[in-house]
């Protein structure tokens, strides 16, 4: 199962594999709250700067997201953790719903066909 969820939110025993997929560390967070950092797997620098969580750029920067994904060798270590049964929650720090995160779980989808 993937999940997605701030990193800011509390620890849940069914969290899983805990996955920050923010290119920047967040800021008061603990080492000991994440096991896995895939800064590599998030959009990259000029196409978050270029999105800047503005909701009417969403659907386009998914498309340009997603593509840049198709690319991305980091995300085989992702769908193995997720192929071998284990609960997986991405983690990013946005306040905003239309974030990485969500864009990531949604083409991880996609992919896995589930």
């Amino acid at each position: 199962m993937i999940k997605v969820k701030r990193v800011y939110d509390p620890l849940d025993k069914d969290d899983g594999i805990r996955i920050l997929v923010d290119r920047l560390w967040p800021r008061g967070v603990k080492k000991d709250q994440v096991d896995v950092w895939l800064k590599d797997i998030a959009p990259s620098d000029e196409l978050r700067k270029w999105y800047n969580h503005e909701p009417e750029k969403w659907e386009e920067f998914k498309r340009k997201y997603f593509e840049e994904l198709s690319r991305n060798p980091k995300v085989e270590i992702l769908l193995q953790l997720i192929k071998k049964g284990n609960n997986v929650t991405l983690l990013y720090a946005s306040k905003s719903p239309y974030n990485n995160a969500v864009a990531l779980k949604e083409y991880l989808e996609k992919v896995l066909k589930v």
